[in-house]
């Protein structure tokens, strides 16, 4: 058994990053047919045919615990050399995936438990998402003397409640969902209620409290977010009012360009935990493009919803590609290869035998069952 090697390339410069770009697409266009096609189509159009067939003799009988850690660069010692360079080649052209230990690079950073009031409603899994991310922004925000942090897809406001009600900032949520705004402005006056009690309690009523802002609107391009973060929140608006744009297509950019118009200077930062496809894009273009925003913070989700050039929109409002190095790359993915690259190899090596079964069964049967159905048709 053989574990593959360190990654050779980098990205400490844009030349390095664009040769490493070249790299991915050289080793991936060979297998353009096998990567643009859904996993049941390997079945149905009988794609093993087009694989090397010492490929398909070795890996036929290797046991299942063996296959399972193939996305993670594991070969054995009897396969054939092209196989095994395949795999190892692979490995070493993916993104490094190390987390970065925060303490060193956040100096002052500290996380904070959440109280029972604050967590309501989180699972242990969210819990800790909102924990570490707050406890990130707080600092960024803290150190660029932000006026506001605007959390995009906001959900259910978790992570703007607590930058909120525990760090004390002025946030504005928004999310394209009216029911989720509902539901944040619900929890936060329980939060609310709790803590003014402790106010009373303590004798702290000189104290205020910050309410996050809400606002339903579907964040369609950079302008909309731009104008939308603009809206700077005074430290001291506890009752703070609630925006709907009921209808985003009709939306009158106009009247969101007014709500930006501010005599002082305003310092804002972005923040999106899990946000979703083009979100996170957005985020990152109105970063560079609108001078109010001096950070993002964003753990970005479901890559493989990103629109794609070519594919579902007009390329300047694609969220996928990014770069220019990847645009004049021009190999474009689709849907099936953005799904099989979110993918993780980690989830798949620690499955037991009994769970890899499963998973390739249901997929054979999937694809048995498709074959059935245009038989009948």
């Amino acid at each position: 058994m053989q574990m593959a090697g360190q990654c050779k390339y980098s990205c400490e410069t844009a030349a390095e990053t664009f040769q490493w770009i070249k790299a991915i697409v050289d080793f991936l266009k060979p297998f353009t047919f096998l990567i643009s096609a859904h996993v049941v189509n390997f079945f149905t159009d009988k794609l093993w045919e087009a694989v090397d067939k010492d490929w398909i003799d070795s890996l036929r009988n290797e046991p299942i615990e063996n296959l399972l850690l193939i996305p993670s660069g594991v070969v054995q010692d009897h396969w054939p050399d092209s196989l095994k360079e395949f795999v190892l080649t692979l490995k070493s052209l993916l993104l490094p995936r190390e987390q970065a230990d925060l303490y060193k690079v956040l100096p002052g950073w500290q996380v904070t438990s959440l109280s029972s009031v604050l967590a309501q409603g989180m699972n242990l899994k969210k819990k800790h998402e909102v924990e570490v991310l707050s406890a990130v922004v707080n600092l960024v925000a803290n150190s660029i003397s932000a006026n506001t942090i605007v959390d995009v897809g906001a959900g259910q406001g978790y992570l703007a409640q607590v930058l909120s009600f525990q760090f004390q900032h002025s946030v504005v949520a928004i999310d394209a969902c009216s029911h989720h705004g509902k539901v944040t402005n619900a929890r936060a006056e329980r939060i609310k209620k709790h803590y003014s009690a402790q106010i009373r309690k303590f004798g702290s009523e000189n104290r205020s409290l910050n309410m996050p802002k809400t606002i339903t609107c579907q964040v369609m391009s950079i302008d909309m977010l731009r104008a939308l973060t603009n809206m700077s929140l005074p430290k001291d608006d506890v009752e703070q009012p609630k925006l709907t744009v009921q209808d985003n297509k009709k939306l009158d950019e106009r009247k969101l360009q007014t709500l930006g118009n501010t005599e002082s200077e305003t310092s804002l930062v972005l923040a999106g935990l899990h946000a979703c496809g083009d979100l996170s894009v957005t985020m990152l273009k109105t970063f560079v493009e609108c001078k109010e925003v001096k950070a993002v913070v964003s753990i970005g989700c479901c890559y493989n919803l990103l629109t794609e050039e070519g594919f579902d929109i007009a390329g300047s409002l694609c969220g996928f590609p990014m770069s220019c190095g990847v645009k004049s790359a021009n190999f474009p993915l689709g849907k099936n290869s953005r799904d099989l690259a979110c993918q993780s190899a980690e989830r798949w090596g620690s499955l037991h035998r009994d769970a890899g079964v499963h998973n390739f069964e249901l997929h054979a049967f999937r694809a048995a069952f498709q074959m059935i159905l245009y038989r009948s048709n």
